[in-house]
Order: C-alpha cells, then structure tokens, then sequence
C-alpha cells in the first residue's frame, strides 16, 4: 500500500503544476484584462475576460447563486474520487496516472476560482468569423485532455 502511495505521488506534482500555470495566468491576466478588454493573440484567438458562475458551457450560470456552492461540493468529491482512483493505479498505467493528475489539476484550479470569487476566470476565446466558443481557462484544458487520456486508456487492448 505504501508504495502504491509512492507511485501516487509524482502524480501529484503534474496536479500541482496544472493548479499553478491555471492561477497565476489568471492572476497575470486579470490584470491587463477586464470584462470590456481584448488582447489579439493570434488569428482566431483572442484573452478576453469572462467570470462563469456556471459549470462547463455556463451551465446553470443563471440559477441565482444556490450553484456556487454545489459546484465547489461536485469539484471536491472529483477530488476525492480522483485521489483514491490515483492510489490504486498499477504503477506502469501512466495514461491513466496523467489523465487523472490533469483532471484533478484542473479541478483544484476552478475550485479555488469558484471559492475566492464566487465564480470561474475564464479568459481563452477561440472564435471563427463570428461564431466563438465558449471562453475557457488552462483548468479547463487540462481537464478535457485528461478525459480525453482515460478515454484513450479504455480502448487498450493491453490487459491491466
């Protein structure tokens, strides 16, 4: 069990570095920028600030105030969820290990969001012509490619 643990950890440190590179670029940004403020990084994408009382897609961002709340419950019990999944990992399932680390990476970034302001920083929109995406963060990144890694991991034919 306790080298299981051991394994968990170096995990761990790509949960922390997905936490730090999502806070401190919306610490840097939340400076230059403002709800009016755009700065043009490249064709098709655009740093714009935007606050998301909501889940994903700003589900739920009008349902006056009661999600909040329920959102930084769901993000803790991910947490929990994630953490015992990491532990129990066989040490050489590194898609899985990866994909959970950036997923509770993530969460651990819109979480502090949701627990400071009331709300998620979003500030990434990716826009063709006039359609845009929904604004997302590095939290959210990393949240869909971790998905994105365990999906891939069930499609192995490798038995674990």
């Amino acid at each position: 069990m306790f080298m299981r643990r051991r394994q968990a950890m170096r995990w761990q440190y790509i949960e922390l570095l997905v936490m730090l590179c999502d806070q401190l670029t919306k610490c840097m940004l939340h400076d230059l920028l403002n709800i009016q403020n755009k700065i043009h990084v490249l064709p098709h994408l655009n740093f714009t600030m935007a606050h998301n009382h909501g889940a994903a897609f700003g589900i739920l961002a009008q349902a006056g105030g009661w999600q909040r709340w329920f959102f930084v419950a769901v993000a803790l019990v991910v947490i929990a969820i994630a953490t015992i999944w990491m532990q129990r990992l066989k040490p050489d399932d590194n898609l899985t290990g990866v994909g959970i680390a950036l997923i509770t990476g993530g969460a651990l970034g819109n979480l502090i969001d949701r627990i400071r302001f009331g709300y998620v920083i979003d500030f990434i929109d990716f826009y063709i012509g006039s359609w845009h995406w929904f604004t997302f963060n590095i939290a959210d990144i990393a949240i869909c490619v971790g998905a994105l890694f365990i999906i891939l991991k069930s499609f192995s034919t490798k038995p674990n």
